[in-house]
């Protein structure tokens, strides 16, 4: 929290109660909560740098290798008190130095000379609390979700309790919401949260036209339950689960049938199912007891990751490939980082290194390698029926031991690691083993049912944080894969504990909780504010929701609204993916070049963006240049940015100027009147009508096109080509209010 120890100093100076820096030293209120924030890190049970544990009494008397650490009474005999007040301990870091503020000193040298009382039986646990350095188990994330009050504000502002949440920290910081959006600006806003597509001006004008005082309420159930629903959301969970055709690496070689995962998740979001399924499916599909084709497909997000097929040490990669498992499920489930206690103790969260092996022992019996669709055999083979997925089995119900490794080298074990859930959640444990002549080891099972346990505190906190971030552009943790100390803390703590409530309410429903966001009167707030410019002196970052955010079209919704505008967009789901014709230069890179990819047929290239074949080493530039996520790890929220190359592309991608030219015959097979054609050309760009300054500058930009395109065999249609152009480079068209 501090950049340096005298700002700790002063910090400290303040918080420390004022009785211990009188002399009167209680320890747990003042002496523990140092001796877990500054020395437990390396005189811990299992680290006890030169000999010293320092987690209860009788180790505290026994001392280290340079003898005893303290003289209960006399503080001037104390090896403790004296190395702490040379500054000597904790050791410097990185060449800066650890020691602690004169006010803990002062706490150390009372309590040793009130006779360095220790209570009974206490033991010190470096995680039991949150300091100002690292989080413990009662941080705010790992508490249980708790049932709250909606707040009592002014009923006629808000449209649901969302509402009267948002309402209520409002109030209290003296600010007032934006005005509701206008129709079309709401219109466009919804279709793109909901379905990835811009509506078109016949919706437009038929949704503004409605006067029914449930119009919009209507159009939102109306869009959950068409297909491009599952479409649009599909996209932020492959990208949450580092989704990719191919492995990456040298070879980059394909993933045969990993597309089947993706629309499997289409169909799951597009069905409802039910969260703590989607859960469990993914994770042991092939452990249920109604195991099917459906959930061994859904297995394959364990399959996802990067494979390098020669890796300089076999026996180190499975710890790599373990590494990408824990990661991914835990970043994409738990929101915790917990990879990093793969070789110590979680610097920043209540994760030792023994909870990173336990969580990573449920996949030691898999597929580290690639292994063909028989190892899915067995008594249900009838029943699966279909053998080509891409899922993950046990090979044996009694793999090898797994054990922890110092500094994460497998040259070096430790301790066995039984399989068990995190230590952090008080409803962890050690697994079960499987029944006899079971086929697998039922780790993943109990893993994801652990996961997706309503006493889990953080599952449904993290999911309705990842809706809401699509939703309203930033998550009430803006950090949606770090729920840690190092993350965001929440802007509103109380609305997310009551939505993640009324999601575990409505049988993990998610469609509920879209509904819920969607029909608040914090979602139809305007982007603009009359008063933004002092609000945004206050909060910038719009931590309170005074107003909606502007957000820049994502690299798959601004392909796609191309396509869709130029008339041409097939809505054909599902299958195989398509490979977009790639630019001699974005080739050069591959070590076969040319003769190493071959693009799809032009008619094939015409689905939307979601069927994009993604191959690691050659990602779609124009995708990657409006900000694409990153393939090799878990992406909760992609960067965005705001680039030359951006507009570059846009002016310049032949795709671009083939849209152009498909909407400039459409525009000109639809009306052959100059003037329409210009009304026309804006209504299916921008799904309005020019204005009238729009309108005369339009005729008057094809008049001039078409006389310096009068070389071109057909000048007409360039000229009309060379508007549409513009209008594809409008922000108007690639950002959302």
């Amino acid at each position: 929290m501090f950049g340096n120890w005298r700002w700790r100093t002063l910090a400290v100076a303040l918080i420390l109660p004022a009785a211990a820096r009188a002399g009167e030293v209680d320890f747990e209120r003042d002496v523990a909560p140092v001796l877990i924030r500054r020395c437990l890190e390396c005189h811990g049970e299992r680290t006890a740098a030169g000999g010293l544990v320092l987690t209860n009494g009788p180790h505290l008397a026994q001392g280290g290798d340079s003898g005893p650490a303290i003289a209960p009474g006399d503080v001037a005999a104390n090896l403790l008190i004296e190395r702490v007040s040379a500054g000597e301990m904790p050791p410097e870091k990185k060449g800066r130095s650890q020691r602690l503020p004169d006010e803990e000193i002062e706490v150390l040298r009372n309590w040793v000379a009130g006779g360095a009382v220790w209570p009974e039986g206490r033991v010190l646990d470096p995680y039991e609390r949150t300091t100002d350095v690292r989080a413990g188990r009662d941080f705010w994330s790992l508490q249980p979700v708790r049932n709250v009050d909606v707040p009592a504000v002014d009923a006629a502002r808000t449209m649901n309790p969302i509402d009267a949440f948002i309402l209520a920290r409002l109030e209290q910081e003296g600010f007032q919401s934006s005005p509701q959006a206008d129709r079309r600006t709401l219109m466009r806003r919804l279709y793109y949260d909901v379905i990835g597509l811009p509506p078109s001006f016949e919706e437009i004008e038929a949704f503004v036209a409605d006067p029914a005082p449930d119009a919009y309420e209507r159009l939102v159930d109306k869009l959950l339950e068409r297909p491009e629903f599952g479409e649009r959301w599909a996209r932020h969970w492959l990208d949450v689960v580092r989704y990719a055709d191919t492995s990456g690496y040298e070879r980059d070689q394909e993933k045969p049938f990993a597309w089947k995962y993706r629309d499997w998740v289409v169909d799951a979001i597009n069905d409802d199912l039910p969260y703590d399924r989607f859960i469990v499916e993914q994770i042991a599909g092939d452990e249920l007891p109604d195991r099917s084709t459906r959930t061994l497909i859904a297995t394959g997000m364990l399959r996802l990751g990067t494979w390098n097929d020669e890796p300089n040490d076999p026996q180190d990669y499975k710890y790599e490939r373990l590494e990408d498992l824990v990661d991914v499920t835990s970043s994409a489930f738990l929101g915790i980082t917990a990879k990093c206690a793969r070789c110590h103790d979680h610097k920043f969260d209540p994760i030792p290194q023994v909870d990173y092996y336990r969580f990573a022992a449920a996949f030691w019996a898999g597929p580290i390698e690639p292994r063909d669709a028989g190892l899915l055999g067995g008594p249900s083979d009838d029943e699966i029926g279909e053998k080509e997925v891409l899922a993950w089995t046990d090979l044996t119900a009694s793999p090898t031991p797994l054990h922890l490794l110092k500094n994460g080298d497998r040259n070096q074990p430790l301790d066995e690691a039984k399989p068990a859930a995190p230590s952090f959640a008080a409803h962890s444990g050690e697994f079960t083993a499987p029944d006899d002549g079971a086929k697998t080891t039922r780790r993943r099972l109990q893993l994801a049912q652990w996961i997706a346990s309503r006493e889990n505190p953080l599952t449904a906190r993290v999911i309705v944080n990842r809706l809401w971030q699509e939703h309203f552009g930033a998550g009430l943790v803006r950090s949606p894969n770090n729920f840690g100390f190092t993350g965001d803390r929440p802007t509103h703590p109380e609305l997310l504990d009551w939505l993640a409530t009324q999601l575990m309410a409505s049988g993990w429903r998610l469609k509920a909780i879209h509904r819920l966001m969607l029909t608040s009167n914090t979602y139809r707030q305007a982007s603009l504010h009359p008063q933004a410019d002092e609000y945004n002196t206050r909060d910038s970052g719009n931590k309170f929701w005074w107003r909606a955010e502007r957000r820049r079209l994502d690299a798959e919704a601004l392909r796609d609204t191309l396509l869709f505008v130029s008339g041409e967009l097939d809505p054909r789901r599902g299958g195989p993916g398509f490979r977009p014709t790639m630019s001699p230069e974005a080739l050069e890179g591959l070590s076969r070049k040319g003769a190493a990819y071959a693009a799809s047929p032009p008619e094939e290239q015409r689905r939307r963006s979601l069927y994009i074949f993604a191959q690691r080493s050659l990602l779609t530039p124009l995708l990657t240049t409006f900000d694409f996520s990153d393939t090799t790890l878990s992406c909760g929220r992609r960067d965005v940015t705001i680039v030359a190359p951006q507009a570059l592309a846009l002016l310049n991608d032949p795709f671009v100027h083939e849209r152009s030219h498909a909407l400039a015959r459409r525009v000109t097979s639809a009306e052959s009147d100059p003037a329409k054609r210009v009304a026309t050309a804006w209504r299916f760009a921008l799904g309005r009508n020019p204005t009238d300054s729009e309108q005369a500058a339009s005729l008057q930009h094809v008049e001039s096109q078409r006389t310096r395109f009068a070389d071109q065999p057909s000048p007409d249609e360039a000229a009309w080509a060379s508007l549409c152009h513009v209008l594809l480079n409008l922000n108007e068209l690639a950002y959302v209010d």
